[in-house]
């Protein structure tokens, strides 16, 4: 589910701009290090915690202002109707640029963050040994998740800029020449980028520390964007949930009821449908469990089921 957070990053810019923003990454290791730095100045300073947290949280959205000011003033702004790949490839350059100004301005250090509670909850432990391990920092993630999807999905459904943002996306010619403002569209949703890059630098600043080493969660959200989507909101959440699913061990003991449910629970969430051929009258569509290896083909119905071992 926290990777949901980062990956929310790179739908919003996609959905908004047609951009894939290689940078979120880079955006959350300096949201997380203005954050953090700032937090710990203000707190040196002999500030109580909560006055020092907004003043952090503060300081972090001028931050992700600036940057987003700055990328749209002097990277995509001068990129306006170019095909896809220049402005994927501008997006390279500015992960390096951020991740180098970032350390070089507030330190190259592990910072800890301690915003949110890091113990954990044991469910169920009189039904079975050991119960279920919850973690209360992923339950946060998941909550701050489900909130953000819900404001964004109103945000450009139900607001007049959520809808412009929406036509950039489509075509930035059209969208121009319908008098819609593509700087300050852009600037807007590199923002709200740079904002949901604060959140997700909190919550996975907590859970490791704010360090260089945070810019790679953008290569390991890949996976859940490919799953959900690159253009829907809600579908960042889902692959999230299917993300979570750790790979399971074969049980200690023979008869563990519960390990073969949560091999069951993945098998059936873990068909990745790819269209492999145009076989007969419908398109092919063979699914491949990620757990047990079953492969069925959608053309012949339910009945071509084999058996495979990877």
């Amino acid at each position: 589910m926290l990777y949901s957070l980062v990956a929310l990053g790179f739908v919003l810019i996609f959905k908004a701009s047609g951009v894939f923003n290689f940078a979120q990454g880079a955006m959350v290791l300096l949201a997380g290090l203005a954050l953090v730095r700032s937090l710990d100045l203000m707190v040196a300073k002999g500030f109580p915690l909560w006055a020092a947290i907004i003043f952090g949280i503060g300081f972090a959205v001028v931050i992700m202002a600036i940057t987003a000011w700055l990328i749209e003033r002097f990277v995509i702004g001068p990129l306006v109707n170019q095909d896809g790949l220049t402005l994927f490839m501008s997006t390279i350059g500015v992960t390096f640029i951020l991740e180098g100004a970032a350390q070089m301005i507030f330190g190259s250090d592990a910072y800890p963050l301690r915003l949110f509670p890091t113990d954990a909850w044991f469910l169920f432990e009189s039904h079975f040994p050991g119960g279920i391990l919850v973690n209360k920092l992923d339950v946060w993630g998941g909550l701050i998740a489900g909130i953000l999807v819900a404001g964004l999905a109103i945000f450009f459904q139900r607001t007049k800029t959520g809808r412009a943002l929406r036509a950039v996306a489509d075509d930035h010619l059209a969208a121009q020449s319908v008098g819609i403002p593509i700087s300050w569209i852009w600037f807007v949703v590199w923002l709200v980028a740079g904002l949901v890059a604060l959140v997700a630098a909190t919550v996975w600043g907590t859970k490791l520390g704010v360090q260089f080493s945070i810019t790679f969660l953008a290569l390991k959200a890949l996976p859940v964007l490919i799953i959900g989507g690159f253009t829907s909101v809600p579908g960042a959440i889902v692959g999230g949930l299917m993300g979570a699913l750790p790979p399971f061990q074969e049980p200690s003991s023979a008869g563990s009821l519960w390990v073969r449910a949560r091999r069951s629970l993945r098998c059936s969430w873990g068909r990745i449908w790819v269209a492999v051929s145009n076989i007969g009258s419908p398109m092919c569509w063979r699914w491949r469990c990620c757990s047990c290896g079953r492969r069925a083909c959608s053309a012949s119905g339910s009945s071509n089921v084999s058996e495979t071992r990877s």
